[in-house]
């Protein structure tokens, strides 16, 4: 049975609604049987509701128009219908998997389960076939996956485990919502190699909810953008993003991250400087000299860096690299085995009193604003909160007024947000969370910045605005900054100076243009490559 124009799936005027608020405005699009549709826009454009209104997942949503699968209306069935054609006929993979999966149940009870509920399995077949999903996603040892439970699993592990269930019961139609954003850019081109090589195989169609243009480029056949609830505009990938007829479209285009930063000469003292550092991890060992010894996990191995004032360096490489423990390590957060590191001329571990001068010197803005910023505090607790701890004696009225200030800096003010001090940070936008983020550590006036992942939570067109902003800050108050990262287009904005880490140690190292236009190793060539720059279409 078909829709009549050929479509597997075709939406007609589809409206969503909470309560008295419409946020998706009636909007058309359809789906071919084979085909890649992609869906793109940012944060709060309706994409997403969309994709979970088609299976009547959106909480408490009043929903109208029509979703015609096979000529049958997704929004008129009756639930115990509908129940049928969620993970049978129409499967979903879920933006991130660690709350998406069941943390009590291993990953192979969960596949094996879908296996069970929707094609009739025994118990026994229903293990095998888990075990075999999870073999066609190219898991390593996936009988032994199959028993691990999600925690003990890798992110890229994880989602691969997730396509795994939602292919268990064969779907005609996949909804993908943002299946790669927390992945490593290595780990994104396999997962898209992956969907395509499966969705040829079983004959899906597939709509991908993204807000990366570059995955549209690569993956999809057909694109709808959407804004604020509308789709603006749609139609072939190559001719949309070629020539873009709405505004909303180009802005989203032109939202590639632009290098503006000071050219400054790496002379002089250093902020920051590692020679030889290595940190390691106990871990247990097998057997029975597990009793009486414990084993060594090297994070990082023989590590050489060094930051000047006024200058960026990027760390990039996969989950595992050792990147983050060299954060934590240039934080004073993890004990260094050998080498040497020395911060604003000084090293960890020195006394309390010279550890607390150091925390002043060296502040940090992480990926997550949302988790970062406490959910109790004010805004003027959150930003005023360092000045508490390293200047006690400032009057109250002095330290409103350095509060004010830094977020002045960074773009916030009473006239543009009133009430501002006395607000919380859900009220707020992940960018403007970032941004109470950055005043938070500015406050301080530190010499180094440490950067974790600072706009990959967010849209294309708001981390352009934070990587300008942070651009501007470096610029004024000649901070050194250490960007930690895996994605290469913000390192190309970004740093002077780039290291690439792989297993703990660094494989290659130089200035930005140097080391990415002209990658020596081939690890570094891998990652560039899986960026977006001479990958097949």
């Amino acid at each position: 049975m078909s829709t009549g124009n050929g479509a597997l799936l075709d939406v007609r005027g589809l409206k969503v609604s909470f309560g008295a608020h419409e946020v998706v405005h009636g909007i058309d699009f359809s789906l071919a049987p084979g085909e890649k549709l992609a869906l793109v826009g940012e944060s709060g454009s309706g994409k997403t509701v969309s994709a979970l209104s088609l299976l009547r997942l959106a909480l408490n949503a009043e929903l109208s128009g029509q979703a015609l699968f096979d000529g049958r209306d997704l929004l008129q069935l009756p639930e115990r219908e509908l129940r049928g054609v969620r993970g049978r006929d129409i499967a979903m993979i879920f933006q991130e998997p660690m709350t998406a999966l069941n943390p009590l149940y291993t990953v192979g009870d969960q596949i094996a389960e879908v296996v069970q509920l929707k094609r009739g399995a025994t118990r026994a077949e229903a293990w095998h076939v888990a075990v075999e999903r999870l073999a066609e996603t190219g898991i390593p040892e996936p009988e032994r996956r199959a028993r691990a439970y999600p925690h003990q699993l890798s992110g890229g592990q994880r989602q691969r485990a997730m396509i795994a269930m939602a292919l268990a019961g064969e779907p005609r139609l996949l909804l993908a919502d943002e299946p790669t954003t927390a992945l490593d850019v290595t780990l994104r081109q396999q997962i898209l190699e992956l969907l395509g090589r499966l969705q040829v195989k079983n004959s899906m169609a597939m709509l991908l909810i993204t807000h990366d243009l570059n995955l549209v480029r690569r993956f999809a056949d057909r694109v709808a953008v959407m804004e604020r609830g509308h789709i603006v505009e749609q139609g072939p990938v190559a001719q949309v993003l070629s020539s873009p007829q709405h505004p909303y479209t180009r802005r989203l285009i032109e939202s590639r991250p632009v290098r503006d930063v000071a050219e400054v000469p790496a002379t002089g003292a250093e902020v920051a400087r590692a020679h030889a550092l290595r940190v390691t991890y106990p871990v247990p060992r097998a057997g029975l000299a597990g009793w009486f010894r414990r084993g060594e996990f090297v994070a990082v191995k023989g590590a050489d860096l060094a930051i000047a004032p006024g200058r960026t360096l990027g760390v990039v490489g996969e989950s595992g690299s050792g990147k983050s423990t060299l954060a934590l390590a240039a934080l004073g957060l993890v004990r260094t085995a050998d080498g040497q590191l020395t911060v604003v001329g000084r090293q960890w571990g020195q006394g309390r009193a010279s550890d607390r001068a150091m925390r002043r010197q060296v502040q940090v803005v992480f990926q997550d604003p949302y988790s970062s910023l406490s959910p109790r505090m004010t805004v003027e607790e959150i930003v005023g909160e360092g000045l508490l701890v390293h200047e006690p004696g400032l009057p109250a009225a002095r330290r409103r007024e350095r509060v004010i200030s830094a977020l002045a800096d960074v773009g916030l003010a009473e006239s543009q947000f009133p009430g501002l001090l006395d607000r919380y940070p859900h009220e707020f936008s992940g960018g403007q969370r970032q941004r109470l983020a950055i005043a938070r550590a500015l406050i301080l006036e530190p010499a180094l910045l440490l950067l974790d992942e600072p706009t990959s939570a967010l849209d294309v067109t708001i981390q352009k605005q934070v990587l300008a902003l942070l651009q501007r800050l470096q610029r004024d108050r000649g901070l050194a900054y250490l960007l930690i990262t895996h994605d290469v287009e913000v390192v190309r904005a970004m740093a002077h100076d780039v290291i690439v880490m792989k297993d703990g140690e660094i494989v290659e190292a130089g200035p930005v243009a140097r080391v990415l236009d002209a990658p020596a190793h081939a690890y570094t060539r891998r990652l560039v490559e899986a960026a977006g720059e001479g990958l097949p279409s």
